[in-house]
């Protein structure tokens, strides 16, 4: 989809990409699961992202053209990312045009899912550059852990956005997959 202004999702077209380039990027990718998640064996279905939007291989979503057209020279992409897409999310982020920094905050949900492993309590969001940080900088003391109860299905804290605002408050700001628009963020999503 290089030179493409609007995202495929399963087959639903997208609106077409913000114009301009920002210096902060923001993104809750909805990731390709394996099919339902499921509360042990015999269980019931608990759901699982395909049962709340449409979700995409990262593969579809490495094509998009988010470097060359939504990306500031100088710029950051903050990266949700669940446990067992971590790999993806490094990738994915590459595939965008940026290089691996490390990993921005750390959030403690409260509550646990079913993982296949242990229960899963934790997401990150990873930060990304490209180029140099961004300048006009504001606070160097936002704390990486974030303890907040999860609330609906894949929603974010807004206390993460709220110390990316503190970090960068007089960035250009772009949310990729937002569920909802926030005061001065330019917002990007099927859910809006």
């Amino acid at each position: 989809m290089s030179g493409a202004s609007v995202a495929v999702f399963d087959g639903i077209v997208g609106p077409p990409f913000p114009k301009g380039r920002y210096d902060i990027l923001y993104a809750d990718p909805p990731w390709k699961y394996k099919g339902l998640q499921h509360n042990g064996k015999g269980g019931s279905d608990t759901g699982g992202a395909l049962r709340h939007y449409p979700t995409l291989a990262t593969s579809e979503m490495a094509k998009w053209p988010v470097g060359d057209q939504l990306a500031a020279e100088n710029s950051l992409l903050f990266l949700w990312a669940t446990s067992p897409h971590l790999d993806q999310a490094i990738d994915l982020g590459k595939a965008w045009g940026f290089n691996w920094a490390t990993v921005a905050f750390v959030w403690d949900k409260c509550r646990t899912n079913p993982g296949y492993y242990t229960l899963s309590q934790f997401e990150m969001c990873l930060v990304f550059k490209r180029g140099k940080i961004p300048g006009n900088r504001g606070s160097r003391r936002v704390r990486q852990s974030v303890v907040v109860e999860r609330g609906k299905h894949s929603a974010k804290p807004d206390e993460v956005r709220k110390r990316i605002d503190k970090m960068f408050p007089h960035a250009s700001k772009l949310e990729m997959f937002a569920r909802k628009k926030a005061r001065g963020w330019k917002s990007w999503g099927l859910e809006l």
